[in-house]
């Protein structure tokens, strides 16, 4: 092959390289197609959480973009395990902004979130948690909610609990180590005081001795409690009730949303569950259209699957992140992030969303507001409370 035709080989295949790479994600792909991140525990203890916001949030992308997408712009979800720890979240969250996500739809859980917070606010980015309930979550203004936030929780149980006049001694075991159920008892016993409810017995339990609750249940027994306030994940309170049931302990107990899946985690003593109450966003058994075609929605793409609350939270993020990108009029999915990011967060305070965990709006403070839905276990479901 002589001088001439090498060069003019190179020259060719110099533009067929250019042509493919524009094709795979270049000009054209950069306008259409929004990425957005999402963190959570898709491993370890708490892995049903993280797996659950994931097949929400896509259920939700799956549908919007078979809808037309956003104002023309196609929604990737790229999903990264933090195993429920801050130090991998905010590794997470480097690797998502090297892939180009543009929005975090995340974290899933409290002390992730913390710590991500400080990033996406220095980077300007627009930063949606379905279930950080931690008040400081949404510290910066870049940053809101779907979920309650921990104070909106413990005073709305305390309240709850008392115009239902469901007791008025109370025991409560907590985790002093978790954000998330340290804070929600924070606010439950200001609320109580308040409201004439009488804490009868604190019982204070750590990450490092989370499974032996034989001192507190018997603490618990000897009090005269009528009812028992749990602000803990269903891990713990599965714990607890197959404990209290050993020690044969008699009381009703309610928590919030992290007793979902409580039923699940206690397998074959799932009866044991029968009659907890908890406040909750969201039930498959409730018996409204929009739960029951998410539900059936969920479960089809999900093999017989039924959604928990943080697949609700998740599923109504990126219909708010929607919701917000046309309130925006945002057309153009290569706007940089912190552009993306001043439209949104003003989109938000305008915005109202009919989602499955109640109708919402937001503050100026990232907060939501909505109702909290009061249920029990019956049978192995959710059953709604009067």
């Amino acid at each position: 092959m002589n001088k001439l035709a090498k060069l003019l080989c190179a020259g060719l295949a110099a533009v067929l390289m250019a042509g493919s790479f524009a094709s795979c994600g270049g000009t054209e792909d950069s306008a259409t197609v929004l990425k957005i991140g999402g963190i959570g525990p898709l491993t370890g203890q708490t892995a049903s959480y993280g797996t659950a916001v994931e097949n929400g949030a896509q259920l939700a992308v799956d549908e919007i973009n078979a809808a037309g997408g956003v104002n023309g712009i196609q929604l990737e979800l790229n999903f990264q395990d933090d195993e429920n720890n801050a130090q991998k979240a905010i590794t997470a969250y480097g690797l998502l902004k090297d892939e180009g996500c543009k929005i975090l739809m995340g974290t899933v859980t409290s002390a992730p979130c913390l710590a991500v917070k400080d990033l996406t606010y220095e980077d300007n980015m627009f930063q949606l948690t379905p279930s950080g309930s931690a008040v400081d979550c949404t510290k910066y203004d870049n940053t809101f909610r779907i979920c309650f936030s921990d104070d909106n929780q413990g005073a709305a149980s305390a309240q709850y609990i008392f115009d239902k006049q469901l007791a008025s001694k109370i025991a409560v075991i907590y985790d002093s180590s978790d954000p998330y159920s340290s804070g929600i008892y924070r606010t439950f016993k200001e609320k109580a005081a308040e409201l004439g409810l009488e804490i009868v017995s604190e019982q204070a339990f750590t990450s490092s001795n989370n499974t032996d609750f034989s001192v507190a249940v018997q603490q618990v027994k000897s009090s005269g409690a009528e009812l028992v306030f749990l602000p803990i994940y269903y891990q713990q309170a599965a714990l607890i009730l197959q404990q209290a049931n050993s020690a044969g302990l008699e009381t009703q107990y309610f928590g919030c949303d992290g007793l979902d899946s409580i039923v699940q985690q206690l397998g074959n003593d799932s009866q044991l569950a029968e009659g907890v109450m908890l406040l909750t966003p969201f039930a498959a058994d409730a018996s409204d259209e929009k739960s029951q075609t998410f539900t059936a929605a969920y479960k089809a793409k999900y093999n017989n699957e039924i959604p928990n609350q943080f697949a609700a939270d998740a599923y109504d993020a990126i219909y708010t992140i929607k919701a917000a990108m046309e309130q925006a009029g945002i057309d153009d999915a290569s706007i940089s992030v912190s552009d993306l990011c001043e439209k949104l967060k003003a989109a938000m305070t305008q915005i109202t969303v009919d989602g499955v965990t109640g109708t919402m709006t937001w503050d100026e403070n990232g907060e939501p507001t909505k109702d909290p839905k009061g249920m029990y276990i019956k049978d192995g479901s959710y059953t709604a409370m009067d």
